[in-house]
């Protein structure tokens, strides 16, 4: 799913968590929320949609039997340290899944979030939301994926607890996620996806 930069949904100042969460639980359509204030999602170009499902695919396959498991962009992720909630386009949780007061909506502890970049979302999926994301204390790796050209972006912890970003184009033949120790090749992540 995309965010557009950002829209607000609903024009009441500010919102608390617990509204958000009452009126997102029976919403058809999904809201992002932080600081007080909800923010539309938009649907995503098909490109953006192929390139989720191929590498979810891939994750999969190659996560079966696995105590990490991988989620599209349905889950929701919370952030204590800062209010955001937020679907990203896939999610990856290892071992228990451990989610806000047990409420099974609200998953607090993501080893790896991969987001498909689109013109409305890459600013945002590259700048502020990264920033945020990296209040997760189990996060590990974080994944920005081209729609539109080959090209992946990934962030990584280090062992000094620094991020540092390694970056794969055309000529690369994958890349890995070293949070779950797996390869994804680029022939399968955009497989029948028509480029720029």
């Amino acid at each position: 799913m995309e965010v557009k930069e950002p829209a607000i949904a609903y024009n009441k100042q500010k919102v608390s968590i617990e509204d958000y969460l009452e009126r997102e639980n029976a919403s058809r359509e999904k809201h992002e929320y932080y600081k007080g204030k909800i923010f539309a999602m938009s649907g995503a170009k098909v490109p953006h949609v192929m390139v989720c499902d191929n590498i979810l695919a891939a994750l999969k396959q190659k996560l079966k039997g696995n105590p990490c498991k991988p989620f599209g962009s349905d889950l929701r992720i919370h952030i204590e340290a800062n209010t955001l909630f937020t679907y990203p386009d896939i999610s990856i949780v290892c071992g228990n899944i451990v989610t806000l007061n047990n409420d099974n909506f609200n998953v607090l502890n993501p080893s790896a979030l991969i987001e498909v970049l689109s013109d409305s979302t890459k600013n945002y999926d590259r700048g502020d939301k990264f920033k945020l994301c990296r209040d997760i204390p189990s996060l590990q790796e974080y994944v920005l994926v081209d729609s539109e050209n080959i090209g992946v972006e990934i962030f990584r912890l280090n062992a000094a607890q620094h991020w540092e970003l390694e970056e794969y184009n055309k000529t690369s033949k994958g890349f890995d996620i070293r949070a779950v120790d797996i390869f994804l090749e680029m022939e399968d992540v955009y497989e029948g996806v028509r480029l720029i």
